[in-house]
């Protein structure tokens, strides 16, 4: 199930709850279009196409396979492991100060914390979800975080967030996702999971232009 209206609210949907499971980018920090200006610079040196449709739909997944599919789309041979960890520099040291959180996420995480436990579950490095989390003020708000390299499918499967709920001490069923890209619920769908998606920002701009 997926709730959500004009007035920046996510809407909780009905169930007895023991835990909140978060996607990072996206769906507690504003960061995508931070990622992808540090994607583009990234990949302009390749002459690499990465369509702005293309990068939401692929969020979620964790940089390596993004890569692996941009070689696979377009013929090329880009060193995936070296590209992905430049690629997450440039984020880093570059754009990272400029973060902002998604409020009607960080309304539930304040509204529940100390009350269930909450797990992060990214399809980015560890450093890059701590900093981004650190920046915010958040981190300590987390009990369990499973990025990208400490599973061994990504999203759309649903082992990340299997495990975070295996490492919570809670029954996948009695899990609330919140993610905001495709991968993701479908991972959560896969787990047995209910959802909530969080709009992208267009999406949040659009909502916010029409309640003027």
């Amino acid at each position: 199930m997926s709730l959500t209206n004009t007035h920046e609210k996510l809407m909780i949907p009905h169930g007895d709850f023991e835990a909140y499971l978060f996607d990072c980018d996206g769906t507690i920090v504003d960061s995508m279009p931070l990622h992808y200006l540090a994607w583009n610079k990234m990949l302009a040196s390749y002459n690499c196409p990465f369509p702005e449709d293309q990068f939401y739909a692929y969020g979620g997944l964790p940089v390596e396979t993004i890569l692996e599919k941009l070689n696979e789309q377009h013929g090329l041979s880009m060193p995936v492991k070296q590209v992905a960890h430049e690629k997450e520099l440039l984020y880093q040291n570059s754009l990272v100060h400029s973060l902002e959180g998604i409020p009607m996420t960080i309304e539930h995480i304040h509204d529940k914390h100390g009350k269930i436990p909450f797990a992060v579950v990214s399809g980015s490095p560890r450093k890059s979800v701590v900093d981004s989390l650190t920046a915010l003020g958040l981190l300590d708000k987390f009990d369990v975080l499973v990025c990208a390299g400490e599973y061994s499918k990504g999203k759309p499967d649903p082992e990340p967030f299997l495990k975070a709920a295996h490492l919570l001490g809670v029954d996948p069923k009695k899990c609330l996702v919140f993610e905001d890209a495709v991968p993701g619920i479908e991972a959560a769908k896969a787990a047995g999971m209910q959802w909530v998606r969080v709009p992208l920002p267009s999406e949040r701009l659009a909502a916010a232009e029409a309640a003027r």
